[in-house]
């Protein structure tokens, strides 16, 4: 059963076209990598799937209903969830405080704090601490933690890797690999760190100029030209 259904997006900012003719399907609890460089259009992609920008043409379908039109909020409650690049959180509240507000982002659902903490062991040493002072790993694990409250179906996350140190780039893929198998929440998981996306996934595509231009498992997207000309590993 396909849950997520992209037909044909375009998108863009005032008169500035970024995507071009975006096409994918996800299936329920599969993860999916996009890959690209800067300024291809990946985000703005996360955006229109979320609610967060408007799509001027093409239609977006979440467990079989048209969502295109649907505001960003309600996408939240259906059972989408967005880690945002930057992570997104308010950095005077606490740790709890920061998850708490997830739960209320997706419909005040009931709490699985205990859930959470138990993908995340450094949330639960931290609970009392300002989400700004802490060092961006554990900040990236918030920001996902707190995605978590909204018992998501669906879990949109957009360069984790950004400003975080490589042994805690490989936990928080161990951790997001985990949380898929654990509780066949779907993932697509935007990113330039090509050997995290491996690392997560078996099916990837990669945006260029606002369209896909490569797509299928790890082994097709790593021999792909497009890979060899501008992500190589």
């Amino acid at each position: 059963m396909m849950l997520l259904q992209i037909e044909d997006i375009h998108a863009g900012y005032g008169e500035i076209g970024v995507l071009h003719g975006i096409s994918l399907s996800l299936a329920a609890g599969e993860i999916l990598g996009v890959l690209g460089r800067n300024g291809m259009g990946k985000t703005t992609l996360i955006r229109c799937v979320a609610g967060l920008l408007r799509a001027s043409k093409g239609t977006i379908a979440f467990d079989g209903q048209d969502v295109t039109r649907v505001p960003a909020h309600e996408r939240a409650r259906r059972g989408m969830t967005t880690v945002v690049q930057g992570r997104g959180l308010f950095p005077r509240l606490t740790v709890a405080e920061n998850l708490e507000m997830g739960r209320t982002a997706g419909g005040a659902k009931p709490s699985r704090i205990e859930e959470v903490l138990e993908y995340f062991p450094r949330l639960a040493e931290r609970l009392s601490q300002p989400a700004g002072t802490m060092s961006g790993g554990e900040q990236q694990m918030l920001a996902i933690g707190r995605g978590l409250m909204t018992h998501p179906r669906l879990i949109l996350l957009d360069e984790p890797s950004d400003g975080i140190m490589p042994v805690l780039v490989r936990q928080i893929a161990e951790v997001m690999v985990r949380i898929n198998r654990e509780e066949k929440v779907a993932i697509i998981v935007v990113e330039q760190n090509v050997p995290m996306v491996f690392s997560m996934t078996d099916r990837c595509v990669i945006i260029e100029k606002g369209s896909i231009v490569a797509e299928g498992t790890r082994e097709v997207v790593s021999q792909s030209e497009v890979m060899r000309e501008y992500l190589a590993i």
